[in-house]
């Protein structure tokens, strides 16, 4: 295995330029433009041709070895986050790189040159594809929504996009890496059980608006509305299992256009989490009932907009085994660790590990909490060339010996949906957009949370 990691070194002054350049530039979710043209750029150089997503940012390339086997396809991400009190965003949009996407791309770019080695890819069957996708972290839903609308996207997230549009239709297995704080002590690669999937959702509360020192009484208050309805919100927390893992938060985007005047309309962005989609659309419902009548209680009215988020993810516990065989033999075996621990937090892999086998690899090199103010990259070798390292002798391994491994892998896998179809109708079905509370003029309340 070694003189698989080896090639990867030729590579290292591009993956640590590659981290560097795209941490200054810093782009969210379907606005990656520069980022986007940057990993091109850089790909083509090393010789391959790209099929560029229609419309939007993201890509792909497929290598093929020119003998038959399976499929498998890496995954890198291209966006950002949006945090003004970091210190090194950039200072316009507030974009910064806080989740750690731009050293996967650098990875990325390592993995792809060491690839173009005939010697390497000589000993392995099948295809291998290298994907750069847009829009994994779930934010600005406003203006994902603006381009649903606008029918240039059907997600509000890259990897069920992709799968919508067909680009995964022959993927086998996948895979990626993400970059981490050093979680437990000495660890330098680490793999969970699993991870939450999510809902998003717009709620818009409508009130009246009146002088709010002369004749509040005349008015509905949209602002206190929303603070009742999300303390009830909060008192929901018991009613979940712990097994269910459920997580909601939520923030409020527009509380009120003037201090003077009592607040018309407050619009609350939120997710809801769970670690199975059935307790995700169940939690999401109670969301969308406590808000509602929490509203109605005070005179507003309420418009939920739903979004289908990320699906849960499980990893594949064969290809795990896989990985952490890798992983010993790259940094040895104490800095490998399988906890086995479930993750409250979410990723759009999950919708890949729907359909085929998949695991979302940690590689620890950051400092910081994630999303945090204070994160950023201070161990850029093991972030990115030993996560091109161990993304190179996963495929190895997967692809060599007559892709024995994967062909074990696929065999022993069960889907959650058998098909691509089916798992596009689930998630069309976590979609709603309606107004749930209604008055008649007899100021009877009517409320309606089913999709």
């Amino acid at each position: 295995m070694n003189k698989v990691f080896n090639v990867v070194d030729e590579y290292e002054q591009l993956i640590l330029s590659a981290e560097k350049y795209i941490w200054q530039n810093p782009e969210p979710g379907y606005k990656e433009f520069k980022t986007n043209a940057y990993m091109i750029e850089n790909f083509e150089k090393l010789g391959y041709k790209v099929v560029r997503a229609q419309n939007i940012t993201g890509f792909y390339t497929e290598i093929d070895t020119g003998r038959e086997g399976p499929t498998v396809l890496v995954l890198a991400e291209l966006d950002s986050l949006i945090n003004f009190n970091h210190a090194e965003c950039d200072k316009q949009t507030g974009a910064v790189h806080n989740c750690g996407h731009h050293a996967q791309c650098a990875a990325m770019l390592g993995l792809a040159g060491a690839l173009t080695h005939k010697e390497i890819v000589a000993d392995l069957c099948g295809k291998i594809k290298l994907c750069v996708v847009p829009a994994e972290e779930g934010i600005e839903i406003s203006y994902r929504k603006e381009l649903i609308k606008k029918g240039v996207i059907k997600f509000s997230s890259g990897k069920p996009e992709f799968i919508s549009r067909g680009y995964f239709d022959d993927v086998d297995i996948a895979f990626m890496l993400h970059i981490t704080d050093e979680k437990y002590s000495g660890n330098k690669f680490y793999l969970t059980k699993g991870h939450n999937g999510l809902i998003r959702k717009k709620i818009t509360i409508n009130g009246k608006s009146t002088h709010a020192g002369a004749h509040p009484d005349k008015g509905i208050n949209a602002l206190n509305a929303a603070n009742l309805a999300l303390l009830a919100v909060n008192s929901l927390r018991e009613t979940f299992k712990e097994s269910e893992c459920v997580r909601i938060h939520s923030i409020i985007t527009k509380g009120g256009d003037a201090v003077n005047a009592v607040p018309d309309k407050v619009v609350i962005e939120s997710y809801v989490r769970a670690a199975n989609s059935e307790s995700m659309k169940r939690a999401n419902e109670k969301v969308n009932l406590t808000v509602s009548a929490c509203a109605a209680a005070l005179g507003a009215t309420v418009y939920v907009e739903d979004l289908a988020g990320s699906e849960p993810l499980n990893e594949d516990a064969n290809l795990r085994e896989v990985a952490a065989d890798v992983c010993a033999k790259l940094v040895g075996k104490d800095a490998y660790l399988y906890k086995g621990e479930w993750c409250a937090s979410s990723t759009d892999m999950g919708d890949v590990s729907t359909l085929v086998p998949s695991i979302h690899l940690y590689s620890v090199g950051a400092k910081g909490a994630a999303h945090g103010t204070d994160y950023k990259i201070i161990d850029a070798y093991n972030a990115c060339v030993n996560g091109a390292k161990a993304q190179l002798g996963i495929l190895y391994s997967l692809l060599s010996d007559g892709a024995q491994k994967a062909k074990k892998i696929i065999k022993e896998y069960k889907p959650t949906f058998s098909s691509v179809k089916e798992y596009l109708e689930h998630k069309n079905s976590l979609n709603m957009e309606k107004q749930t509370v209604t008055f008649t003029e007899n100021t009877i309340v009517n409320i309606n949370v089913k999709n």
